[in-house]
């Protein structure tokens, strides 16, 4: 099944997002569907802060990394293009295509949703003229930035019509949460519905039950490996061992050897 037959159900497509060949090969294991990439987490491991700062070429290099152990397909988070031209956004996510990434999220973030429409024409073109089947994902950043207080299901429907118009292939609708503003952005546009993972979002079968296609983690697993890395090595640096370094850690043979069961080749 490829990556845009995923998002059209019965099904609920978990997404635990990636930041490089290491975590992907872990999430590859426990028998997902699809691969992403969490933007943040793969600035993060390479040394930068996230929010458009990573330089095209290294990411571009992660994906053909993750790309070359990758048995399901890929997905990159391309942020917002990493420019403002929609020419040079379109690209700049071909070039994470051409590298393996069968589908993109891009994101609007505070700019103006016409701007991510000539983005996601200009990115559906480009991808037509190299005759490839590029999935995109067009982020809706209403709810993160709290950009339309009392009336966010609204303006994330307006925006959504936009998007599909200018070739989007789902709706990503980070961070809402209420079950009657799902029910809306569901019924109310035609693309597969994307939500992130937050404490109050509700459970994986009442997702389901509302016609959600898609769920990803975002940085949530990132930010969890940070948090414990940090403990751990604080525990070492206090203890020089102790159940912080330890305890629930994966066991070197287990991990050695998912790797070296993983495809060999060129990153």
């Amino acid at each position: 099944m490829n990556f845009r037959q995923l998002h059209q159900g019965p099904g609920l497509l978990q997404i635990a997002n990636v930041w490089d060949a290491g975590s992907a090969v872990l999430v590859q294991a426990l028998g997902v569907r699809a691969l992403a990439t969490t933007s943040a987490g793969l600035a993060w491991a390479l040394g930068y802060a996230d929010g458009n700062q990573l330089p095209i070429e290294e990411h571009a290099a992660a994906i053909r990394r993750i790309a070359r152990i990758a048995r399901v397909p890929l997905s990159a988070d391309s942020e917002a293009g990493y420019s403002d031209d929609p020419a040079k956004a379109a690209d700049n996510v071909m070039r994470l295509a051409e590298a393996g990434a069968m589908g993109v999220n891009l994101e609007d973030g505070a700019g103006e949703p016409a701007l991510l429409c000539l983005k996601i024409s200009a990115i559906k073109a480009a991808a037509a003229r190299a005759g490839i089947d590029l999935f995109v994902n067009a982020r809706c950043d209403v709810y993160l930035r709290n950009l339309a207080p009392g009336r966010a299901a609204d303006e994330v429907l307006l925006r959504a019509r936009d998007y599909a118009a200018a070739g989007a292939d789902g709706l990503f609708a980070a961070g809402v949460t209420a079950v009657a503003d799902i029910e809306a952005l569901v019924a109310g546009q035609p693309l597969p519905l994307n939500v992130m993972a937050r404490p109050a979002l509700p459970g994986l079968d009442e997702l389901r039950r509302l016609g959600v296609r898609r769920i990803s983690a975002g940085s949530a697993i990132a930010e969890a490996a940070w948090g414990r890395s940090q403990r751990a090595a604080a525990g070492f640096l206090a203890q020089g061992g102790g159940t912080d370094l330890f305890d629930g850690a994966t066991p070197y043979p287990q991990i050695n050897g998912a790797l070296s069961a993983a495809p060999a080749g060129q990153g």
